[in-house]
């Protein structure tokens, strides 16, 4: 990120509570898009099967992953996430789709952020900044995956490192103005990711951008699903100087608000939040039920008792959804804390 953007964002953070968009899975959903969709015409013949691979839709069906981040723009999101979420060689590996990796993380945030450039025209009072995201890939690091073989692993922090590189570099290349590492289940992951990301910044310094980060606590155990306590998660990747650390997924709003709490009394940094619209329900068209006004309750609350810089949702969560947590949190100040010193703040 340029240093007139970085110098932007953090007016912007200043000055009150930013937006951040919601879902993108359950948000294609409503499609009901077929195989053949999934394929389109550049993989019509292709060997394997292709649907559910959602990330694929910014190559194969863009006008559909572009509505989608308009109605978010439209309602007011300030920070738009890329369609990245599977994007690494890792997780594309289920579909054969590793050689794409690169292209899929470029075309996503070339199109966010040509998007957010659109509004920005028209809004120039509202700057908009694209998101480029690292999930945390469909394996973990810490824990195994053979309840009789408890030390094998089906996957090394070292293949972590150079998957979470070539999507890092690719999302840079597109025009990402933040690199946010979010929906983490197993810190280890995440520090893959994170050292993955900084070490491609120290070899390309110029390149650097503003990173968040975003956990997710499984159940009401408070932990996440490698064991770890809010404060725990937090100590172990604070290291990386983030630009926002928070909780996504998982949880509604409802459930996640004593670990939010806790998030923000430790941390020293900007603190975001981004919810799933309640529990799932397996009913509902999309899994997930909560009204819009609902889960805008929940988060404005959180921003009046001072635990949030940043908020959004997550699964379940649509562009009206995200209008109306705008609309409740706007006269709201956001959280104020004890910035760690200049000197040790590594961003863009």
């Amino acid at each position: 990120m340029t240093s007139p953007r970085l110098q932007q964002l953090h007016q912007q953070l200043a000055q009150r509570i930013l937006l951040l968009d919601g879902a993108m899975g359950t948000m294609i959903q409503n499609y009901k898009l077929d195989e053949a969709a999934y394929r389109g015409e550049r993989l019509k013949h292709f060997a394997h099967d292709l649907k559910g691979n959602n990330d694929l839709l910014t190559l194969t069906q863009p006008q559909i992953i572009r509505e989608i981040h308009r109605q978010y723009l439209a309602a007011g999101a300030d920070i738009v996430e890329t369609n990245t979420f599977n994007s690494t060689s890792i997780a594309m590996a289920d579909y054969h789709l590793e050689e794409i990796v690169y292209e899929l993380n470029f075309a996503a945030a070339k199109m966010v952020r040509e998007l957010c450039d659109e509004f920005e025209k028209k809004n120039p009072g509202q700057p908009r900044f694209c998101a480029g995201v690292l999930g945390p890939t469909n394996r973990t690091a810490s824990i195994s995956p053979d309840v009789n073989d408890p030390g094998a692993r089906n996957v090394t922090f070292d293949e972590l490192v150079m998957a979470y590189t070539e999507a890092t570099k690719a999302l840079v290349d597109g025009g990402a103005d933040i690199i946010l590492v979010e929906t983490i289940f197993d810190t280890l992951n995440a520090k893959a990711a994170l050292f993955a990301v900084d070490s491609y910044f120290d070899q390309h310094p110029q390149a650097r951008r503003p990173i968040m980060i975003s956990g997710t606590i499984t159940d009401a155990s408070g932990r996440t699903l490698s064991g770890q306590t809010t404060e725990a998660f937090w100590n172990s990747v604070k290291h990386a100087r983030p630009l926002s650390v928070g909780l996504n997924c998982a949880l509604g709003a409802e459930m996640m608000r004593p670990y939010l709490e806790e998030l923000a009394r430790v941390a020293d940094t900007y603190v975001s939040c981004h919810p799933n619209a309640g529990l799932p329900n397996p009913l509902a068209d999309t899994g997930y039920d909560e009204l819009p006004e609902h889960t805008a309750s929940h988060i404005k609350e959180f921003a009046e008792s001072g635990f949030v810089n940043i908020a959004g949702g997550c699964c379940g969560t649509t562009p009206a959804h995200i209008a109306a947590i705008g609309a409740s949190i706007k006269a709201i100040p956001p959280r104020a804390f004890a910035a760690r010193s200049a000197d040790v703040r590594r961003e863009g």
